[in-house]
């Protein structure tokens, strides 16, 4: 949240509301300098534009799929999806309709943890293994910084095992935000990771240990 303000999609759209979520303002703009951040202001429209569509996601056999999606009127966006593979390797994945831009997050079930995004790795740890005696609680990430909409991404929810479904005003650019956690059975996840913000939807996917929770809520700062 930047300055106590909740950004929705729909502001995105506008040049004023574009500079005040870049936390720039207009009126101390140079002539020179409002037509550099119009110019940016264009082709992050022109980006917009792009939409990814229908998710089309192949069943693999011994694979669960779980995902986060948002309910605006009668569409199902989807927002993050995780894969559990039959190699018990877990995979964290956020659509997105820039070309190239494949943010993600995957704990192989040797432990090894890797955050990439635009085909780099940005983190690499060495976890505990998902195969033999899992024991408490493995943080996978807070994911935030949305834009359902935007991205446009439809979610079938037969493709999935389990969907959870989060009303329309939680999830957007700088408010809201999705946690995911391994958890060994009957333990509670770690704390919420972001500051005292709110929980507003919860789900443990249970068809495989180490358990899978999934969190939704607000944010006190803005989202990475």
């Amino acid at each position: 949240m930047m300055g106590g303000y909740l950004f929705d999609e729909d502001d995105l759209r506008t040049f004023e509301g574009w500079l005040k979520y870049q936390a720039v303002d207009v009126g101390a703009l140079s002539p020179e300098e409002a037509e550099q951040w119009r110019a940016w202001f264009d082709e992050a429209q022109k980006d917009a534009a792009n939409k990814v569509g229908l998710m089309k996601i192949r069943a693999m056999p011994g694979e669960y799929r779980y995902a986060v999606a948002v309910r605006d009127d009668e569409e199902l966006w989807l927002v993050l999806w995780i894969r559990r593979n039959i190699k018990r390797d877990v995979f964290v994945m956020v659509p997105r309709a820039k070309s190239g831009w494949d943010p993600h997050t995957s704990y192989h079930a040797d432990g090894r943890l890797h955050e990439k995004s635009f085909g780099k790795k940005l983190i690499s740890q060495q976890r505990q293994p998902l195969t033999g005696d899992f024991r408490g609680v493995e943080h996978l990430g807070a994911y935030g910084g949305h834009g359902p909409k935007t991205v446009g991404a439809i979610c079938d929810a037969s493709a999935f095992s389990g969907v959870l479904e989060v009303r329309k005003g939680i999830l957007g650019p700088n408010g809201g935000a999705i946690s995911v956690d391994l958890v060994e059975p009957d333990t509670e996840p770690l704390a919420w990771p972001l500051g005292d913000g709110e929980v507003f939807a919860a789900e443990t996917f249970k068809d495989v240990e180490p358990w899978i929770v999934v969190r939704v809520g607000s944010t006190t700062g803005r989202a990475h």
